[in-house]
């Protein structure tokens, strides 16, 4: 058995995120719509035969931002402020030895274009575009739930921990700019849940922060001590988004 094995992209993941600043730390935290586009010769239909019974997926994807920066030991997960280190394989870090990441994501449908050009439709995505999948599998309740399981640091969902509001100039900006008012929803509820590192916050007061969602680029003060996010700006924002690969790829994890 070799040490070094090559993994197959099948797919890659089109998202509303264009950067990984604000991107929910777990998947189905905030019910965002994406896009698994199959790569050839993963795209036949046949493939997915029986996959339409299925209501959730298994996605193994790849880090593929933090490849260059290599892999560590011993990592501080943002939950925990910054302030403690605990060991790669007891965190979801993407400063993995192999950069794998794992997601449970609802599948919606499954389109297709004459047996080929495969697309899953997703929703709860926690991954940044153009994210590279390697394999797909069927989320099994009886085999996959496990009750009474312990989550240590992260056995709790996080809740929302400020008030999103939008001032009049961003509510007017959103008119003029026909930002559909999901997209502003969605924003609404990122916020919620204060995307900053925790170390990051706590001390905040005007401070202002920045982040894309889909062709949107949104900027927002933090005031820490009303527990208040406010939305000062919108304008458009046309991400460096990937073309759709024309043949399959390999990523190499040494």
């Amino acid at each position: 058995m070799p040490e070094a094995l090559r993994l197959r992209i099948i797919g890659r993941l089109r998202t509303p995120f264009a950067d990984k600043f604000g991107v929910p730390r777990q998947a189905r935290l905030v019910d965002l719509p994406g896009t698994l586009e199959m790569i050839p010769p993963f795209d036949q239909i046949g493939w997915f035969d029986g996959l339409e019974e299925i209501s959730h997926v298994w996605i193994t994807f790849l880090f593929h931002q933090a490849v260059e920066q290599g892999w560590k030991g011993r990592v501080r997960p943002p939950r925990l402020g910054g302030n403690r280190r605990l060991g790669v394989f007891a965190t979801r870090s993407p400063f993995r030895p192999n950069h794998l990441g794992l997601s449970v994501l609802r599948l919606r449908r499954i389109e297709h274009e004459s047996g080929r050009r495969v697309k899953l439709l997703l929703s709860g995505v926690d991954m940044v575009d153009g994210t590279p999948v390697v394999d797909i599998k069927p989320y099994i309740p009886y085999a996959d739930a496990v009750a009474n399981a312990r989550g240590g640091f992260a056995s709790d969902a996080p809740e929302p921990r400020l008030e999103v509001r939008f001032t009049t100039g961003a509510q007017a900006r959103a008119e003029e700019l026909a930002v559909p008012a999901e997209v502003l929803e969605a924003m609404a509820r990122l916020l919620a849940l204060d995307p900053r590192p925790a170390y990051a916050a706590g001390g905040d007061d005007g401070k202002e922060y920045g982040m894309s969602l889909y062709q949107w680029n949104f900027r927002w003060q933090v005031f820490d001590s009303r527990r208040l996010a406010l939305v000062v700006a919108i304008e458009p924002f046309s991400p460096q988004r990937q073309e759709r690969p024309t043949s399959g790829s390999d990523f190499s994890p040494t």
